[in-house]
């Protein structure tokens, strides 16, 4: 018998066991309420705890992600709510609770999903600031969804027609409360969208309890405001708290008279402030107008309106002052390099051979080649010499040659 059953190792015992937790969807995510001992935080940042009531215990695991959004600090023997998936934890073979979210046992379990609700639509970017858009200054009409019953409606349009008469309202009714709230509000929001010819939209009610006000604190119509492509005000009627409506929305007003006025300008105000602009402009225009008359007048009676023809004689005068200026500028440019030019070519003729061939001198060059003699000792006798005179040269044949020495004695005796 023994032979034919097949035997399984622990590992594939604690693997069907895991798989079959991981298949429940009811595990997959669920509330608890018990009482926390065993606590211990480790040094990773998890948190290790059991949940425990009068009959039995529970291992639960909150990792550190998880623990950055706690909203408290969890102790031995507090009453808490945890949400999370039941799974197995192989090496020890041990099924816990993995905790998403921890919130004290008096929370209570609708907050408590609020809350952890809150959290995912923040992370998503839903209530995002930097995307909520400007309502327009002055709408041509209003969408409301509200309900039919409810006074919201009425105050709206009391308050829309006090301050700007003729404004166009369109109501989109829709149930505020109840089984099919959520529905009714999302459609009404996506048909005044897909119908797309109000400015802005108001969603509100005339106040409630927290059950009552339960439908503005669903996903559902949080998504639906999101992508709503009109500006939305919210104006559910609570002075202090906030739903997660008020969160995503453009603009939120304690009420529907509030969101009105927060919506609607009003036009006796508008109608003083056109009046104003219109008083400046035509003291801008008419200041405009006086300067350029000003203007005009100082240029008919200036002398080149008034005698032209004087004007263009004194210009011509003035042209030919500057002529003769530059005439006489030229001149003395042109006097003083000639002097310069002068005074060069003196100094190089100064500096030419030619001058002191002129004085009597002569150039001595050994012939054929040309090699300027400097000394008596550069020749030999019967060397041929050329002899440079300031007119012609002479072709010679060196005789004798007498050193320096013998030369000077020689000049000394004449």
């Amino acid at each position: 018998m023994l032979n034919r059953q097949r035997i399984l190792t622990i590992s594939e015992v604690t693997f069907y066991i895991k798989a079959l937790l991981d298949k429940d969807i009811r595990l997959s995510n669920l509330w608890v309420k018990g009482e926390i001992s065993n606590l211990k935080w480790h040094s990773s940042g998890h948190l290790y705890f059991s949940l425990k009531d009068k009959v039995a215990a529970l291992r639960c695991v909150m990792f550190q992600g998880r623990c950055r959004n706690l909203g408290f600090r969890p102790e031995n023997g507090k009453q808490v709510i945890a949400r999370g998936y039941i799974s197995v934890y192989e090496r020890d073979g041990l099924y816990q609770l993995y905790v998403q979210d921890l919130y004290p046992a008096g929370m209570g379990l609708i907050e408590a999903a609020l809350q952890e609700l809150k959290k995912r639509l923040e992370k998503e970017g839903l209530f995002d600031p930097t995307r909520k858009r400007p309502l327009p200054k002055l709408p041509q009409r209003i969408g409301l969804v509200t309900s039919l019953d409810g006074a919201a409606w009425r105050d709206v349009f009391t308050v829309v027609r006090r301050r700007y008469p003729g404004m166009g309202i369109v109501l989109a009714p829709a149930s505020v409360q109840g089984e099919t709230a959520v529905e009714e509000i999302v459609a009404a929001i996506e048909n005044l969208n897909r119908w797309g010819k109000v400015d802005v939209i108001i969603v509100g009610r005339g106040g409630g309890s927290t059950e009552e006000l339960s439908a503005f604190n669903t996903e559902e119509v949080a998504r639906a405001i999101y992508a709503s492509r009109i500006p939305v005000i919210t104006a559910v009627g609570h002075e202090t708290d906030y739903t997660i409506a008020d969160l995503v929305a453009d603009r939120r007003a304690p009420t529907p008279s509030a969101a009105a006025e927060m919506a609607v300008p009003v036009r006796a105000e508008l109608e003083r402030e056109v009046l104003k602009l219109k008083e400046r402009l035509d003291r801008s225009v008419l200041y405009r107008l006086q300067f350029m008359k000003e203007r005009l007048e100082r240029l008919v009676q200036s002398r080149g309106l008034a005698r032209p023809e004087q004007e263009i004689y004194s210009r011509q005068q003035y042209l030919d002052v500057l002529e003769q200026r530059l005439e006489a500028a030229w001149s003395l440019l042109w006097q003083e390099r000639a002097k310069k030019l002068e005074l060069l070519i003196t100094r190089l003729e100064a500096a030419s051979p030619l001058t002191v061939l002129r004085r009597g001198y002569a150039v001595c060059r050994t012939y054929p080649d040309g090699r300027v003699v400097r000394c008596s000792n550069e020749v030999n006798p019967g060397d041929r010499v050329e002899v440079i005179l300031r007119a012609g040269a002479l072709q010679c044949l060196v005789d004798k040659v007498e050193g320096e020495r013998s030369w000077q004695e020689k000049e000394k005796g004449n």
